[in-house]
């Protein structure tokens, strides 16, 4: 498996996470399972079913996690300095090239991407646009509503 970019604090979610599944959704899916199996009958248990799925979702992400981390190229934005290019990890302020709208994402890896928080994926098509270029560049950006162009106001490294 290839290196997987993320950042110190998408590191740390996932890890998080992992604790998580570990010593809590574990745990709690093999005391159900166990309370599922007194019921009696396992051919027709419902529940115990619904049990064992929910535990080998847990073990699948368990595993998905751990790969994840073990593959993981962790790159801290605040020790970034490339002069104002947009690279993974920095923050990015744009306008769009109308001047109606300014808005700031934070390039991140897939696992960390939340839009909400204005966190974008390093494969979303607008980060592909955007990395490379330097603080006053105009990226095109290729949208299912056609061709978007967005003025780049400022790279951070935060």
């Amino acid at each position: 498996m290839s290196k997987v970019p993320l950042t110190l604090a998408g590191a740390e979610l996932l890890r998080v996470e992992l604790h998580r599944l570990k010593t809590a959704d574990r745990p709690a899916v093999i005391v159900s399972i166990s309370e599922a199996r007194a019921h009696g009958d396992l051919s027709e248990n419902a529940e115990y079913d619904a049990a064992r799925e929910r535990q080998g979702f847990i073990e699948g992400r368990i595993l998905e996690l751990e790969a994840k981390l073990g593959n993981a190229q962790l790159i801290d934005p605040a020790l970034l300095d490339d002069d104002g290019r947009v690279v993974f990890g920095s923050t990015v302020e744009l306008m769009d090239t109308s001047g109606t709208a300014t808005s700031t994402y934070q390039i991140v890896g897939e696992d960390e991407a939340d839009i909400k928080l204005g966190k974008i994926s390093y494969s979303s098509p607008i980060a592909k646009a955007l990395i490379g270029k330097y603080s006053g560049d105009v990226a095109e950006v290729r949208t299912p509503g056609g061709v978007k162009e967005f003025e780049i106001v400022d790279v951070k490294y935060l």
